[in-house]
Formats: structure tokens, C-alpha cells, sequence
């Protein structure tokens, strides 16, 4: 059975690349993603934000206003819609690039989402960004381009890398020290796991037939 996914497009640097829907799943526009989905003649299932960056507030039942000044970004706005309505698995577009506050915002999202038990995926031009926490990270087809792997909130313990340029077993990943970045794929299927913590994930690929539910974390 499929599983509904929750697909949300910001008003962030965008790309339509890899975006596939699938019947059932959740569409969510926050804030000028709509002018994004508008561009792929995607009408979303709600519409949410303050809509300080779309310039007008949309008209519909599916529209849901807020004032500028709220404690919730528009992104966490739209991932909250999507909790409320059984998603579990995340799809970001507009999330990264521009205002640098706002890619952190999203990055804090992410761990938000695993938090909750969630998984949340960020996808632009060039990368694709996820977390995973005492888990592991497969892709199971050859994958080309590079990966970079940073520990957050906190070290991550029993950290293995395998089947890439650079390999290491049961090695410690400290927030305070980049060591993880910058791997590279080497035309075989690739694990990345972590025993005990979270690790940053950030693939940089411009690959366009790439399968995103291989990006789904494994416990």
C-alpha cells in the first residue's frame, strides 16, 4: 500500500526536478511555493502562509492566512498541516538557498520531523538534504556526485561509512570538527548508519532519475 507523503513547496531556490507526486499523496504550497507549482500546472491541496513573499493572499477554501508576525515559519506552517493529516514522510522543495536564516530554519525542520518520528528529504538544483538519527541511510542504485555528513546536536557515535570513496567503521562524528565532508560515490550501492546520535546528510547531484523513497531512512 502506498504510504501518503507530504510534498510542500517554499518560496526558497527551486527546481522541479525529482518532484512525483503520487495519487493520495499531499500537496502543500507555503507562502510563493505556489508561484512554483502554478509553473508546473500543480494545483495544491492548501495553501499556507503569511504571504509576505507571494504579494497576495490566494482566494479558496484551501487557504489558510497568517499575520507576519507569528512564532511558526510558513515552512513549519505546512509541515504541521501535513502532520495533522498523517504524513510521515517529507518532500521540501523552495527550502534552501536564499536567506540564509531561512535554510536553517529548515534544517531545524528536519530535525523537527525526526523528532516526531517523521522523515523529512530538501531538494534543490544541486543537493538533496536529509537527516538520520541511530539509523541508517542506503542507496541502493549507484549514485554519482558527492556526500557530506555533518554530526548535529551533538557527536554521533558508531558512525559507518561504506562502499565510498573514503570508508570508515564504528568511527565518532563531532559537531566541532568537518571531517565528514565531502565524500564521493565510486559507482557501487552505499551505506551510510549511526548507532548513537544525528547526522546531517547533504548529497550534491544535479541526477534527475533518482528514486527519493531510496533517500528513506532505515532504523
Amino acid at each position: 500500500m502506498h504510504q501518503k507523503r507530504c510534498w510542500i513547496c517554499g518560496a526558497g531556490e527551486f527546481t522541479g526536478r525529482l518532484f512525483s507526486p503520487k495519487s493520495g499523496d499531499l500537496i502543500v504550497a507555503a507562502d510563493g511555493g505556489l508561484v512554483f507549482l502554478n509553473q508546473l500546472s500543480v494545483v495544491p491541496d492548501y495553501i499556507v502562509g503569511d504571504f509576505d513573499s507571494l504579494g497576495y493572499r490566494p482566494q479558496g477554501n484551501a487557504v489558510a492566512s497568517y499575520p507576519s508576525e507569528k512564532d511558526d515559519t510558513d515552512m513549519l506552517l505546512a509541515v504541521k498541516y501535513g502532520l495533522e493529516h498523517g504524513c510521515k514522510t517529507f518532500l521540501i522543495y523552495g527550502s534552501l538557498g536564499g536567506r540564509l536564516s531561512h535554510t536553517m530554519a529548515n534544517l531545524q525542520v528536519l530535525y523537527d520531523l525526526y523528532v516526531q518520528g517523521c522523515h523529512g528529504i530538501l531538494i534543490d538544483t544541486n543537493s538533496i538534504v536529509t537527516m538520520i538519527r541511530n539509523e541508517s541511510l542506503t542507496f541502493a542504485q549507484p549514485c554519482e556526485g558527492m556526500i557530506s555528513l555533518f554530526a548535529q546536536h551533538g557527536t554521533a557515535e558508531g558512525v559507518t561509512i561504506k562502499n565510498l570513496k573514503y570508508c570508515i567503521e564504528d568511527a565518532l562524528l563531532s559537531p566541532a570538527y568537518p571531517i565528514g565532508v565531502s565524500n564521493e560515490f565510486i559507482g557501487h550501492t552505499a551505506e551510510v548508519s549511526v548507532k548513537h546520535g544525528t547526522l546531517l546528510a547533504i548529497w550534491e547531484s544535479q541526477l534527475s532519475d533518482f528514486d527519493l523513497m531510496q533517500f528513506e531512512a532505515m532504523p
